[in-house]
């Protein structure tokens, strides 16, 4: 009588490490670098470091997890001799993904606006991320996001910015 009394209280247990909740709200920090190609009326780049803040939620499905999140990151990206630079880029996100235990594979797009030395404008971007659930409550990932914002301002410029970031994340 005992042995299936036991085994059940082994097995309830262990089910957390194994069904890792994605869901739910989470907020965190990242930093990594942002590259931007121009091209139109003018063809300049440049890359740098940025620094940045996210706020997101989650809603687990079993393997999938579907989402949302704004963030923003900062910098002085300069682009060409330094007389154009790209100051923050603020984006509002949708993710989806798969659950693998404590590690989400996930792609996002969205709508990105990007505050320049040319003025602010909006465009559209895509990318891939992972996080790593430590079982602590803190995400650890990373994540490759490729912007666009066409005609910028009305100046003629189209720009084209790559975001690589590592992240850290906690989830509420």
């Amino acid at each position: 009588m005992w042995k299936p009394v036991a085994t059940a209280a082994v097995v309830l247990a262990a089910t957390p490490a194994f069904a890792q909740d994605k869901g739910g709200a989470y907020g965190g920090l990242q930093i990594g670098n942002l590259s931007a190609d121009t091209s139109g009326a003018a063809s300049i780049d440049g890359d740098d470091f940025i620094y940045g803040l996210h706020l997101g939620y989650d809603i687990d499905l079993g393997t999938a997890v579907v989402g949302g999140e704004i963030d923003m990151d900062f910098g002085d990206i300069e682009l060409g001799g330094g007389a154009e630079e790209i100051d923050s880029v603020t984006r509002l996100k949708l993710r989806a993904g798969t659950n693998f235990g404590q590690t989400l594979v996930y792609g996002t797009a969205g709508v990105a606006r990007a505050d320049a030395s040319l003025g602010t404008d909006n465009g559209a971007f895509l990318g891939a991320g992972v996080g790593f659930d430590t079982g602590t409550g803190w995400v650890i990932g990373g994540e490759v996001l490729y912007h666009e914002f066409d005609n910028f301002e009305n100046t003629g410029i189209d720009i084209e910015a790559t975001t690589i970031t590592a992240r850290a994340s906690f989830r509420f």
